[in-house]
């Protein structure tokens, strides 16, 4: 299982980014995928999740309405679509197949002015 996680960068408060993670390794779209993501000096935290063939999504309440993950099945890729961006979503994000123990090396947001 590989995933790399792409799209991250510096953005002002109120601003967006998009995340993506491409995956391999297994049969992408059988499995569900969430994103995570750990802010500095903090445990690792769930942001969203997302069913196999997209049918259903859920999100932490912290980004709920402002953030929306997506899927492509055909290029085995999730995407973090982030809104509204604030400075305590500042942190490294990380997608995840909740099957495997596996984890990508992330990619770093920070919002800031």
């Amino acid at each position: 299982v590989q995933l790399v996680e792409s799209g991250g960068g510096l953005v002002q408060p109120g601003g967006s980014l998009r995340l993506s993670c491409a995956a391999s390794g297994f049969t992408f779209s059988s499995y569900a995928m969430r994103w995570y993501r750990q802010a500095p000096g903090k445990g690792r935290e769930f942001v969203a999740l997302i069913t196999s063939a997209g049918g259903s999504a859920n999100y932490a309440d912290s980004v709920k309405g402002r953030f929306t993950i997506s899927r492509d099945d055909a290029k085995k890729t999730v995407y973090l679509q982030m809104n509204s961006l604030k400075p305590e979503d500042t942190a490294v994000y990380y997608c995840k197949v909740p099957a495997y123990d596996s984890w990508g090396q992330g990619t770093q947001v920070t919002v800031s002015s």
